[in-house]
């Protein structure tokens, strides 16, 4: 289905959100669509209320397999802080985690990761303007340690500790996290958050705080901000996943019934964004901004969502911003787009507010340019509405998608559900249940009308409310249109003569020539691998095709065809032309079919498929709903076969690519990305900073010529397929459309083009910058011998390592937000190991930090980690691969990968075993091995005006 990005989060909140009672009357069938009805809740969820005012939610899932997502959720955020208190509701989300009255510091984290979950993906916390949210994710197997989450949770409820020592070291942490905030964006919406929300608590109270206020806060001080507002009446438990319900409510009654309710506790407001009705305009520059973005918000109260009538509301919008993105994208990829893309969407922006937006990035010089664009397009709807074939379009695609949705009801992530039971807490969003969202989208969808959604523009687009933000660059010779060359623009196009849009459909099929055409080639060889579900086919044209089929997702199959070469084999001259080939070709289209033209073909349809050119291999990729295989097969053919040439479609390609790095030398992180960049493959001439010098080497008859060169003779392609498939069903579109693509016999591989990196000891600044701010990036390598042990190794030291690093260069000395870790061990194109580790600082800490770091890093080398570390990590592997062996895309990618490295699959059957054989002493070779303190690289990011600059 065709439906934007952005759209399908919206979407799904929509259809999985609303408020009711915990009760569930059944609504008798005649009443069942009466507009003024309240939307039922989920018959599956149980909702409770606890004598001391605590709300409750339970609910039995088991996607994934044995697992169980935990929520505590408390209806106070950075709003309820008083003068004094601006930045203690986050303070205190912290403070959690440093020790509770039953769990002492590290103890949380430990219980955590000796689970085999990890600290950040499944143990965090967020606070926001209204609410602070804690999340544990827990595996479900053990009662003893589901119960052990709930105690966590009623612990950050009521016991956290306060100790002085604690919170003294974790301001330094948020005051790190503040650090990592900063730059050309923030200091932007430092400008502009104060107009978009005028005269509101929003505009004054951001979730970060004022670091005045963090600097000299005391325990005294959190706990007066935690008594307050963490009560019962203000919270919610929420735990969805693989278990008893029966059992988790009894679990939650029993650690949640004692806290006790505060009979007098402060009334919690809600606060408004006043309206106004005058246009406010908030530009914003900044010399170290490298994207020009201009939009019009437009602030509505917070429609409610707990009627019938409120989600056949919802569909219409969904529906107009749905054909009015279509228009814009249409527009972006004309020649001399006047935007180089452009999005129209409503959301909640806060809690009282709603907000319209519809805003676009644009070239430098095309504010005004960009902003009237989005003005005409929404006038000319506004004016003429839209096509009764753009409605249609919508509609299928809507119907199509809500299908599948239905489909996969029984395969909803717990994720997605307890994101509804939060909003239903928060908001008051209806949790009605899949089987509900598939009727009620079929009952009203066809009957909606073009006039209804045409509507929808002057719903959204009011002159009051209205707000214009501009965010450029700050340089010499670029001008920034001021607020009365804005409002003109608005007068302007209200004056215009505008036309109404016009859709142009094509009834041609996707392959001219007809399907019963194609050769196709007969299966010259089949093979099964039983252990893994495997059929293997060989077809006359030297395509191998792999085929697994899962029932994971009921609607989903993934594929992926490679073959080796990539843009390893076109010379250095054409490397640029090379890597920019394949998004030429899928911003062009195929066929007869421009790349709009296909999008309005492909309408109503679930398929998706890609071409790419990497450095080692080339191929195609995507997926489809099993109905639409078809499609996907014609798809592939023709991305092999018919590449479409569309020097518009180039131009509109080449130009976005020029926005994105026209201005990058004045971001102090790209300057200091691409200086890594540059030193750890010694300036190889493949692997220089994106620049607009670099990108005038494009060339669209090269481009084409290597697509076609590459993709030319597929005798040595391999595809892979995994999903909800019938093998011999699918069987004879295998034959068709793969065994008729082109092949002469062609048996190549890649070459090593020579990016290797430096000896010994090396050692940067990178000077730039207005903040003051630090980046570290360290780089060891050292030879490799490749094999699934020394790889598993390599993977291995990479989570050691940020679990050390973390405890030694956050934790103990609150130098930094995180230490993010990365280790590989490459095959190809020659073995190496390469281990990256990235932390943020304050300057002044650069050198202590790192030295901290080598000094861990050298207490590993003569001491090797220790067997509790150990534990974690192999238990840290074998809980992820759990998750992983029902999920089609980890199937997809081990059996790509396993073909690639020229090793039998059934080797996925013995991860566990090389899991355990990770052991203290194997894995101190490990870092004996690979974190050499004679062969690596620093480079350090320091601002510009910073009185000491570290030596190196």
């Amino acid at each position: 289905m065709k439906i934007t990005k952005w759209l399908l989060p919206g979407l799904i909140l929509i259809l999985s959100a609303c408020a009711q009672g915990p009760e569930t009357v059944e609504t008798p069938r005649e009443t069942r669509w009466d507009l003024s009805a309240e939307i039922p809740v989920d018959p599956k969820v149980v909702i409770g209320t606890l004598e001391n005012g605590l709300t409750y939610y339970v609910r039995s899932n088991g996607e994934p397999e044995n697992r169980a997502e935990m929520r505590l959720v408390v209806n106070a955020g950075s709003l309820q802080e008083d003068e004094d208190q601006q930045g203690l509701a986050h303070f205190v989300e912290h403070l959690a985690f440093n020790g509770t009255q039953n769990f002492e510091k590290h103890e949380i984290v430990d219980f955590l990761e000796l689970t085999g979950m990890r600290f950040g993906p499944e143990l965090n916390a967020s606070t926001n303007f209204d609410e602070t949210i804690y999340k544990l994710q827990l595996p479900a197997d053990d009662p003893e340690r589901l119960e052990t989450g709930i105690r966590i949770l009623a612990d950050w409820a009521h016991l956290i500790s306060f100790e002085e020592e604690e919170v003294d070291r974790e301001r330094q942490i948020i005051i790190e996290e503040w650090r990592l905030g900063r730059g050309a964006q923030a200091r932007m919406s430092d400008k502009q958050f104060p107009v978009l929300y005028q005269d509101s608590r929003y505009a004054v109270r951001r979730p970060i705080g004022k670091l005045e206020i963090i600097e000299r806060a005391t325990a005294a001080d959190l706990l007066r901000f935690y008594r307050d507002w963490y009560r019962p009446d203000l919270m919610a438990v929420i735990v969805v996943g693989d278990f008893d319900p029966e059992w988790m409510e009894q679990t939650i009654r029993r650690h949640f019934s004692g806290i006790k309710p505060q009979a007098d506790g402060r009334e919690r407001l809600e606060y408004p964004v006043p309206d106004h009705e005058e246009t406010l305009y908030a530009p914003a520059t900044d010399p170290e901004a490298v994207n020009t973005r201009v939009g019009l918000y437009i602030k509505h109260e917070a429609k409610p969502g707990v009627r019938v009538a409120d989600y056949r509301e919802a569909l219409l919008d969904i529906l107009y911003n749905g054909m009015l993105n279509d228009r814009l994208a249409e527009l972006s990829k004309g020649a001399d787009p006047p935007f180089i893309m452009a999005g129209s969407f409503n959301r909640r922006s806060v809690r009282t507010k709603e907000m319209y937006t519809i805003a676009a990035r644009v070239q430098e010089d095309k504010i005004e340019a960009g902003l009237e664009a989005l003005l005409i397009e929404t006038e000319r709807v506004r004016r003429f509405g839209f096509t009764a074939t753009e409605l249609e379009r919508q509609k299928d695609s809507l119907l199509n998608w809500i299908e599948q949705v239905y489909n996969d009801r029984d395969n909803i992530d717990s994720g997605v559900l307890i994101r509804s039971y939060i909003d239903h807490f928060l908001e008051e969003e209806a949790i009605n249940d899949v089987a509900y969202d598939y009727e009620i989208f079929n009952h009203f969808l066809p009957k909606i009308t073009l006039e209804e959604v045409n509507q929808r523009a002057a719903r959204w687009l009011t002159r009051e409310n209205r707000v214009v933000l501009v965010n450029a660059p700050e340089k010499d010779g670029l001008s920034i249109p001021g607020r009365l060359e804005v409002m003109k623009i608005f007068e302007v196009v209200q004056a215009k003569a505008l036309r109404p849009y016009e859709d142009e459909v094509s009834d041609e099929p996707l392959i001219a020539a007809s399907a019963a055409g194609l050769p196709g080639a007969m299966i010259t060889a089949r093979k099964k691998t039983p252990e893994l579900g495997l059929t293997e086919w060989q077809l006359e044209n030297g395509v191998r095709v792999v085929l697994k089929h899962t029932d994971f997702k009921q609607e989903e199959v993934l594929f992926s065809g490679i073959s080796p070469g990539g843009n390893s084999l076109v010379a250095d001259k054409d490397y640029v032309a090379a890597v920019t080939a394949a998004g030429i070709v899928r911003e062009s289209g195929v066929g007869s079919f421009s790349v709009t033209a296909l999008d309005k073909k492909l309408a109503g349809k679930t398929v998706s498929v890609n071409p790419w050119i990497g450095g080692l291999f080339e191929g195609v990729e995507g997926s489809a709903a099993p109905d639409d295989l078809e499609t996907m097969f014609q798809l592939i053919y023709l991305y092999l076969t018919a590449p479409r040439v569309d020097e518009n479609a180039y131009i509109a390609f080449e130009e976005r690519l020029n926005a994105s790095v026209k201005n990058r030398q004045a971001s102090p992180e790209a300057i200091f990305w691409d200086t890594v960049e540059t030193i750890v493959t010694r300036n190889h001439f493949r692997t220089r900073p994106w620049t607009t010098e670099v990108l005038s080497e494009m060339d669209l008859e090269t481009s084409y010529e290597i697509y076609r060169e590459r993709f030319d003779d597929a005798g040595d392609f391999i595809f892979f397929l995994v999903g909800n498939f019938d093998p011999q069903q699918i069987e004879p579109l295998v034959a068709k459309y793969l065994g008729s693509l082109p092949a002469g016999g062609r048996v190549e591989s890649w070459r090593d083009v020579g990016i290797d990196p430096p000896p010994g000891v090396i050692d940067k600044a990178v000077i730039m910058g207005q903040e003051p701010k630090s980046l570290v990036h360290f780089i060891f390598t050292a030879p490799f011998s490749w094999s699934l042990s020394s790889r598993l190794h390599m993977l291995a030291l990479a989570e050691l390592l940020d679990i050390r690093l973390r405890e030694v260069v956050r934790e103990e000395a609150g130098g930094t937000y995180g230490v993010w870790v990365k280790a590989q061990g490459t095959h190809y194109p020659d073995e190496e190991a390469k281990v990256e580790i990235t932390f943020g600082c304050a300057p002044e800490q650069v050198e202590p930090l790192s030295a901290l770091l080598l000094e861990e890093i050298a207490r590993l080398r003569a001491e090797g980690p220790d067997e509790e570390l150990v534990a974690k990590v192999r238990q840290i592997f074998k809980r992820e691969r759990e998750t992983s062996l029902r999920e089609n895309g980890f199937w997809l990618q081990r059996l790509q990968f396993y073909e690639i490295h020229n090793l039998d699959p059934r080797n996925i059957l013995d991860y566990e075993e090389r899991v355990d054989q990770l052991t203290v002493q194997s894995l101190k070779k490990t870092v004996e091995d690979y974190l050499d303190p004679d062969n690596y690289i620093r480079l350090y990011l320091l601002p510009e005006n910073i009185e000491e600059k570290p030596s190196p």
